[in-house]
């Protein structure tokens, strides 16, 4: 048995999530529907981790054992045949048998993305939030630095979660700002929101988005952040972002 690890990428627009769900359409089903096209197997494709419906991925890792003899360098061609057109996988190469995509990953980094004008960008619509007034990028950025380091992230969790532990690491939150030359103006049109951790807890960078941009409307200071995380309490901090604002974008080993 070879052990295959994939890079790919997905618009997770139509799709009910990466994991296989009852009578849902999920990106894990189709790669898995792909790999049974090919080579008649059924196998289980593990990714680093499960991102939600509607959710993307630039760099979304996977990885799955199989008997198949096809050439490495020929499996991204002969799989992107059988995925969708919002499905690809960009690099392949065979791993250690011990290697699983989502225990052995060290990193991983979101980018969420929104924009932040009167009109929505008919080409980005799917890729980010649309957020029609105005928002106080340097409040928002000065809510940033508390998240640094490690933290109990119970604030930044969505209360359906299996996990225990809430303690994550934030190694990068950064925020990036771009004019768009469609506007008349020299105004911020797009902010992203860059955050790299050893994990993440469900919704929780989707919720620190939510709390941001309230800071950013200027119904809570930039200092009410640091308060929120310190509350470890779900209901002190802002609404969850839309999900299509919400890119996985590297995982690192």
């Amino acid at each position: 048995m070879r052990n295959l690890r994939f890079t790919i990428s997905y618009d997770g627009t139509v799709y009910s999530g990466y994991q296989i769900q009852p009578k849902a359409d999920t990106v894990q089903y189709r790669l898995e529907q792909a790999v049974r096209m090919l080579t008649g197997e059924s196998v289980k494709v593990i990714s680093s981790g499960r991102t939600d419906a509607g959710v993307h991925a630039k760099a979304q890792v996977i990885n799955f054992t199989t008997s198949s003899k096809i050439p490495v360098e020929r499996w991204c061609l002969a799989l992107n045949a059988r995925l969708p057109r919002d499905i690809v996988a960009h690099t392949a190469e065979e791993v250690p048998p011990s290697f699983h995509s989502r225990k052995a990953a060290k990193r991983k980094t979101y980018c969420y993305t929104i924009r932040s004008a009167r009109f929505p960008d008919v080409f980005h619509r799917n890729f980010e939030y649309h957020h029609p007034t105005h928002l106080n990028v340097e409040a928002m950025r000065e809510a940033l630095p508390c998240l640094l380091g490690e933290h109990d992230f119970t604030s930044f969790c969505t209360v359906r979660t299996d996990k225990e532990d809430k303690v994550r690491t934030l190694y990068e939150v950064r925020m990036e700002t771009e004019t768009d030359e469609m506007m008349s103006t020299d105004k911020v049109a797009r902010i992203r929101l860059i955050v790299t951790g050893n994990g993440f807890l469900y919704n929780m960078v989707r919720i620190i988005v939510g709390t941001l941009i309230q800071i950013g409307e200027g119904k809570r200071t930039s200092s009410d952040m640091l308060r929120i995380l310190e509350a470890r309490d779900r209901a002190e901090a802002g609404p969850t972002a839309e999900a299509m604002g919400l890119t996985l974008w590297r995982v690192e080993y």
